[in-house]
């Protein structure tokens, strides 16, 4: 039974790189986006190497406590399906027992484990370079990766018996989008921080008391060791062993219940087929919203826009390295770029509408809720990018002081861009490729132009971005006192001008809808 039900596991993994050509791609990026993150992982971890005792300690015992809690947490959050449910299992006549252990060690069989595994071998690492024994060092690793296997079998379990009728996939994209924002950055800059042999009192604190609690002590049990304190390290080794046979106890209740338990028809309904409609308000903002969101993360002429802008970022770093600019200068380059190629990204969202736009005009909806509801997509998917973009772009740059004049320049160039966008976005909308054809494909009209509307947007950024731009130049250049004008000068501009321009852009919608109905009519 263990080999066909090992079978079956590696048949789902592999089956993930199966199906549509869209899909397969995207579960792709969705591997390199987690392998860039394991990495940035391990070569922080690594770096603890030569760290003190006490600073290794509060870090590992932190990093792997928030491991631990992710693994509880995300199955319940996200509303994930378990291909192992043992429920799947009940028409075989399977004994309980066999069944938990058979589950229980598939469960390390994933593509999550295999990235705690690569963290637990660094911290192992990391101890063993400390000097503590290698025998130690294995249990804790094994510790952890049963402790996160127990965790996500039992939350997934909770999740399919109670939670999953009313979470949907687009939640679940919510937290992972949510989970990626909050981890690199913070990967980065713990990573690049100079301890000096000192830990924050609060994050020392933090460190002993989840190394007595379930998250840490496995993670714990090293550390303690490594800072010669015998009682700590047999405290934490017993709350760890007690959480692993106390989960797998609960574990193997689980699946014998799922096994002599019928469920109940009217509690299996399902998931629901509204989607993003299910979780925007119901209001004309919110449904514009739900409807945006599908087509920018469905149709291919959008997906290509948001893939071409971190590319477009990148590519400028190369001639001004051949051009000999030092390298800390050019890696501050991308992120202003890419702020702003995303803020002008929906200057021209009317046409992509082609003629779905008609509902909204024909439904009586105001400007507004159709201004504002245009442009969520974008920020639900550049401020995650931007978020990751600025501290990795400071870290490279070598002085986290500059951090502010990157967020100021970043949010003027992108709040400008979307309160600009918004604007012309109605006033001067162009023809463009319709649904289906290839993206890169530009239609000729008599009466529509794109090339001024383009660039008025694109120019028009970059002036009312001046300030926080020369601010953002001052602080590089000359002084990082500027970080702070340049930070207030770029969110203050930003703010102003999105805020302009939805307004601007609301009141040329209420004037000019039936010349934007005919534009789309004919595109």
């Amino acid at each position: 039974m263990a080999a066909h039900v090992l079978g079956l596991r590696l048949a789902v993994m592999t089956g993930l790189l199966r199906g549509p050509a869209s899909r397969v791609i995207a579960r792709v990026f969705g591997l390199l986006v987690l392998v860039f993150v394991v990495g940035a992982v391990c070569v922080g971890t690594l770096s603890l190497v030569d760290a003190p005792t006490g600073v290794a300690f509060a870090l590992l015992v932190l990093s792997g406590s928030a491991v631990v809690l992710s693994f509880a947490v995300a199955p319940i959050v996200a509303g994930a399906a378990d291909p192992m449910d043992p429920r799947r299992f009940s028409v075989l006549g399977l004994e309980p027992g066999p069944l938990a252990w058979t589950l229980f060690g598939v469960g390390f069989l994933s593509v999550p484990m295999l990235a705690v595994l690569a963290f637990d071998v660094c911290a192992a690492i990391v101890w063993a370079a400390h000097g503590v024994p290698a025998v130690v060092t294995a249990l804790t690793v094994v510790l952890h990766l049963a402790t996160c296997v127990l965790f996500a079998r039992l939350s997934l379990a909770f999740g399919s018996a109670v939670l999953r009728p009313r979470r949907t996939r687009e939640l679940s994209s919510l937290f992972v989008l949510g989970v990626v924002v909050v981890l690199v950055p913070v990967i980065v800059f713990l990573s690049s921080l100079e301890w000096a042999g000192r830990v924050p009192s609060a994050l020392a604190t933090a460190a002993d008391v989840l190394g007595r609690t379930p998250l840490g002590a496995a993670a714990a049990l090293p550390g303690a060791l490594a800072r010669d304190d015998g009682a700590a390290a047999w405290g934490s080794a017993f709350v760890a062993l007690l959480t692993v046979g106390l989960a797998a106890g609960l574990w193997l209740f689980v699946v014998r219940r799922a096994l002599s338990t019928v469920e109940n028809p009217e509690t299996a309904t399902g998931r629901g087929g509204l989607g993003w409609f299910a979780l925007v308000p119901g209001t004309p903002g919110g449904v514009i919203a739900a409807r945006a969101l599908v087509y920018w993360l469905r149709d291919s002429r959008y997906i290509v826009n948001f893939v071409i802008i971190p590319i477009v970022g990148l590519l400028p770093t190369v001639p001004l390295l051949v051009a000999g600019v030092p390298g800390p200068i050019a890696a501050l380059v991308p992120v202003p770029i890419i702020a702003l190629f995303f803020g002008w990204l929906p200057h021209n969202d009317v046409a992509y509408d082609s003629s779905a736009i008609w509902v909204h005009i024909a439904s009586g909806v105001r400007g507004l809720p159709d201004r504002i509801g245009r442009l969520i997509p974008v920020l639900l998917i550049a401020v995650p990018v931007l978020a990751i973009a600025i501290p990795i772009s400071t870290a490279l740059y070598g002085r986290w002081a500059v951090l502010p004049a990157m967020i100021g320049v970043a949010g003027s160039l992108f709040l400008g861009g979307l309160g600009l966008s918004s604007i012309a976005s109605v006033a001067s909308p162009y023809a463009v490729s319709r649904p289906g054809d290839s993206p890169f494909q530009q239609p000729q009209r008599a009466d529509s132009s794109g090339v001024g509307a383009q660039a008025i947007v694109m120019l028009g950024t970059i002036l009312l971005s001046a300030p926080a731009l020369w601010f953002g130049w001052l602080t590089v250049t000359s002084d990082v006192a500027y970080a702070d004008a340049a930070l207030w000068a770029g969110l203050g501009t930003g703010v102003v001008v999105l805020i302009v321009g939805i307004a601007l852009g609301s009141w040329i919608y209420g004037r000019t809808g039936e010349r934007i109905m005919a534009f789309a009519g004919t595109t």
